[in-house]
């Protein structure tokens, strides 16, 4: 793998865009910076968990959209859908125009991957008393009311000047649960994404096709935000409106990225030794394990597609573009191509359009294996997270950023 160089290397990377290379995308990831990454995630935790339906998630998403227009991705849109919050111990229903529910990840058998090695058990936490800091405890202590209410996704675009009728879609989620910041799941993908539609909004920067940055809310109930997009907006697909405008107000998809849980790759659990060095042993006898603390040496960007899906092909072929663009233009990390994408918003657009989904590890196996253990915790806080860490998730953003900019036809106006 490429050995991670020294951070204040990373960090010189900012370039001005009216000193263009030959190479366009080249030029646009040095736009990438470690500390604005690190300091829109840091922005996003301000609103605690951001679940959704509370105060809290709207005024995260009020805040996403004033930093879209600050960036100049001025075009700004909410989709609206109706959601129902069923009461404890309700089971779940059809909760949002779409696909059905499967909890927080999508229809039940997809994925496919097998669990092997050392285990985590993993969860939602719903205790707030194990938020130990009781200011996030205060903030995070509104809980979604019962019942039906609408809910919004946010996004904007940026337009192609060639081929305005056709677009790839940028997209994380903005939503968390388990009494933490949400800092990683998925502070990392919302914060990817607003660096990228920062730096495709820049002055001079010119793509072929339109590419569109969408922040999904209701993730974690089933994929309901990008369930209702899909449900609302795919019948509109290259339709020209007004008639004679020029005008596309749902470009035709030629490609869905999501962004997931994109810092944190410390590899397989480890047993957890006590002062003397021996492992320490659960009330029936078995070992204890727990995450390293550092970064694995061998940690990479996790590129997956379904397998399964009715684009499988088309979403191979997406996949190993990425792969190649992580190649020519990531820093520090490789990428790895996986077929087992499961439980996340990607999965609602499989069958429609190529659809991956770039994280931290791979989604059934690994972070099913509690490969995370601050998923869906009150640890989910930006201060348990390394620049290692966070190089990581920047590693994606240049890989992401390059292969949509590759596919779309970027060029900078001198």
């Amino acid at each position: 793998m490429k050995a991670v160089v020294a951070l204040s290397v990373a960090l010189a990377f900012a370039t001005p865009l009216a000193s263009a290379q030959d190479d366009p995308i080249s030029t646009l990831v040095k736009q990438l910076e470690l500390e604005k990454y690190k300091a829109t995630i840091k922005g996003l935790t301000t609103f605690g968990d951001r679940r959704q339906g509370t105060q809290r998630n709207r005024q995260a998403l009020d805040w996403i959209e004033a930093q879209l227009k600050s960036y100049g991705c001025t075009n700004t849109e909410r989709l609206q859908y109706m959601y129902t919050q069923p009461a404890p111990g309700e089971p779940a229903k059809k909760r949002a125009a779409g696909l059905p529910s499967g909890g927080a990840g999508g229809p039940a058998g997809q994925g496919g991957s097998t669990l092997f090695g050392n285990r985590i058990p993993t969860g939602v936490n719903t205790d707030p008393m194990k938020q130990p800091d009781e200011r996030l405890r205060a903030l995070n202590a509104e809980q979604t009311p019962v019942g039906t209410s609408q809910r919004e996704n946010v996004y904007c675009t940026k337009v192609g000047s060639k081929h305005p009728e056709e677009m790839y879609i940028v997209s994380a989620h903005m939503d968390g649960i388990g009494f933490g910041e949400a800092a990683n799941d998925d502070g990392s993908g919302t914060a990817l994404v607003m660096e990228l539609a920062r730096i495709f909004s820049m002055p001079g920067v010119e793509t072929d096709r339109s590419i569109r940055f969408i922040l999904w809310n209701n993730e974690e109930t089933g994929l309901n935000g990008a369930a209702a997009y899909v449900e609302q907006r795919k019948d509109l697909q290259g339709i020209e409106n007004p008639k004679g405008s020029g005008k596309y107000p749902e470009p035709k998809w030629l490609g869905m990225i999501q962004h997931d849980m994109m810092m944190y790759d410390h590899g397989m659990p480890i047993p957890k030794l006590d002062a003397s060095g021996k492992p320490v042993l659960d009330d029936k006898g078995q070992p204890v394990y727990v995450s390293p603390p550092e970064q694995r040496r061998e940690a990479d960007v996790n590129i997956e597609y379904q397998a399964v899906s009715k684009q499988a092909e088309g979403s191979a072929k997406l996949a190993w573009a990425f792969r190649s663009a992580n190649d020519k233009y990531a820093s520090n990390y490789p990428a790895a191509v996986g077929f087992h994408m499961t439980n996340t918003d990607s999965t609602p657009f499989m069958d429609l359009v190529p659809s991956i989904s770039m994280r931290e590890n791979e989604r059934g196996q690994q972070i099913g294996a509690g490969w995370n253990p601050n998923w869906h915790q009150p640890t989910d806080l930006y201060a348990n997270y390394s620049d290692k860490d966070f190089l990581l998730g920047l590693n994606a953003a240049q890989t992401t950023l390059a292969g949509v900019a590759q596919l779309a036809g970027v060029r900078i106006r001198k």
